[in-house]
């Protein structure tokens, strides 16, 4: 048994926390425990199974769960300050969090009202982890259609979390129609194999590898969102994108704080004034008192910025069978521009803080390379340049961007 699994097996939680603020505190705990050995994971190849048995002991996987089946019954704001603070430790375990709660949600946001409350009231109770074998970019999954069952087959290149989750998310194009499938499997079902093989400069714990999918059956009643064989469509089926979007902002902030407080730390103990200084500490060096101030601004900035976007999205949560196309197109605007402004900063605070930590700060027993590479992986997952676009594009014309299955 390793460290981390004595840990996460070991620690006795208190009652569940009742308030927002609460949460947010378990998830500091929470990331406190992940801090204690995320360079050594880092550099591992063990799977997070541990990981994510601490996220369900500490209740973070059942934050948006319904209260009367144990869920927590948080929101979506709260959930993302959730997300960016166990990021913080170990931006993996930040995305990965991320990640099944979208899935979590992908019920609420495609399904009919009756596959709602049934998959919340299974997740919720039986604590799922989600995975999802959900990039529609990839074309190589066919769904067809056997009268009362689907059958899927292909590859998905990424499938992120499923190997250490309870169920996984499928998807897929209908054969001969232009419909997306989404669906709820077990993650051991027969016919899904988990291919080992994401080995990524960073994000290296978010079981990213590709699946293969033989002849996976799924009843149709199992198909979200589908009646009688036909997809039931609502503008917000379309809030995949934004809310995922969103759920990147803010471990891509998480990552970025946790570098900066890191480096802050290590500054105040170790960084030495330079030679040629006038004064004898490095919190007193002029030129790191300056990267300090201007990378804390930054990063202050863009928080409130991701805050302010996730209150509009509550809004839009809260009243989602009634949501506009306009108001979604609005949304997706200012996701797009969080996303751009949340990518810029992370990456140069990540890259930045080696300026104030000086030379012995490389050696690799410090892990600081972790952060620039954990956000350096996945905001290469869409073009930042296109989120920008989407920004001058409404600024100019008030084009809203098209929904998309996918960014």
């Amino acid at each position: 048994m390793t460290t981390t699994e004595n840990r996460a097996l070991a620690r006795d939680w208190p009652d569940a926390p009742t308030s927002p603020e609460g949460w947010i505190g378990r998830a500091g705990e929470v990331a406190q425990i992940l801090a204690v050995d995320a360079v050594a994971r880092d550099r591992g190849r063990e799977a997070p199974f541990a990981e994510v048995q601490l996220l369900k002991d500490a209740g973070l996987v059942t934050l948006l769960g319904p209260v009367e089946h144990g869920g927590a019954g948080q929101d979506w704001p709260t959930a993302l300050h959730v997300i960016r603070r166990v990021a913080a430790a170990d931006g993996s375990i930040g995305q990965l969090l991320g990640y099944h709660l979208l899935w979590f949600w992908a019920a609420r946001l495609v399904g009919t009202k009756e596959q709602i409350e049934a998959v919340e009231e299974a997740a919720t109770t039986n604590k799922w982890f989600f995975g999802g074998a959900v990039n529609p970019r990839d074309n190589d999954v066919s769904v067809t259609d056997e009268g009362d069952t689907l059958v899927f087959d292909g590859k998905k290149t990424f499938s992120t979390g499923s190997r250490v989750s309870d169920v996984t998310v499928l998807e897929g194009a209908l054969t001969g129609s232009d419909a997306h499938v989404f669906a709820i499997v077990p993650s051991t079902i027969d016919g899904l194999a988990f291919n080992d093989d994401w080995d990524n400069i960073g994000q290296r714990q978010t079981e990213s590898g590709s699946v293969e999918i033989d002849h996976v059956r799924v009843d149709w009643s199992d198909a979200a969102g589908f009646v009688d064989k036909q997809f039931q469509p609502r503008v917000y089926n379309t809030l995949n994108v934004p809310t995922i979007q969103l759920i990147f902002v803010n471990f891509y902030l998480g990552i970025a704080r946790g570098a900066l407080e890191e480096a802050a730390s290590y500054t105040k103990e170790n960084t030495r004034a330079w030679l040629h200084s006038t004064v004898d500490t490095a919190v007193d060096e002029p030129y790191i008192i300056d990267i300090y101030g201007d990378l804390t601004a930054k990063l202050w900035a863009v928080e409130a910025l991701a805050d302010a976007v996730a209150l509009e999205a509550k809004k839009i949560h809260d009243d989602a069978w009634n949501v506009t196309a306009e108001q979604r197109g609005d949304h997706e605007v200012r996701v797009a521009a969080v996303k751009a402004r949340a990518t810029e900063v992370s990456l140069e605070i990540t890259s930045t803080v080696f300026e104030a930590l000086g030379a012995r700060a490389t050696a690799s027993k410090y892990g600081f390379d972790r952060f620039w590479r954990n956000v350096r992986t996945h905001t290469l997952h869409d073009p930042v340049a296109y989120k920008r676009r989407e920004v001058g594009r409404w600024v100019l014309t008030g084009e809203l961007p098209e929904p998309t299955w996918y960014s």
